[in-house]
């Protein structure tokens, strides 16, 4: 059974602070939980191979090999303005300039 001081002590740790009425609940709410997970702890699962997904599923994912990429001159044909094959851009650093 859970504890009024164990939430208590959990919320401290988690620097939380709670009113009484609140951690009464979370008491209540944690005990809860608790039979719960103890009544599941009673099947019997002997014989149940363990999952990690209830489908079948498999890796869908692309292999990882090494493509040309796209050639710059195609690139650059999207790009507003450019300097010697590169995007131009406004400045965003302040030189140190007063205001």
């Amino acid at each position: 059974m859970i504890e009024k001081k164990q939430v208590e002590h959990v919320a401290e740790l988690a620097k939380l602070s709670f009113s009484d009425a609140e951690l009464d609940h979370f008491t209540s709410q944690l005990d809860e939980i608790m039979k719960m997970v103890d009544q599941l702890d009673e099947v019997d699962t002997t014989g149940v191979e363990p999952t990690t997904h209830v489908g079948d599923l498999v890796n869908v994912f692309r292999k990882d090999e090494a493509k040309p990429g796209t050639p710059r001159k195609e690139l650059m044909e999207n790009v507003p303005e450019e300097q010697d094959g590169l995007i131009k851009v406004p400045a965003i650093i302040d030189e140190g300039e007063d205001e």
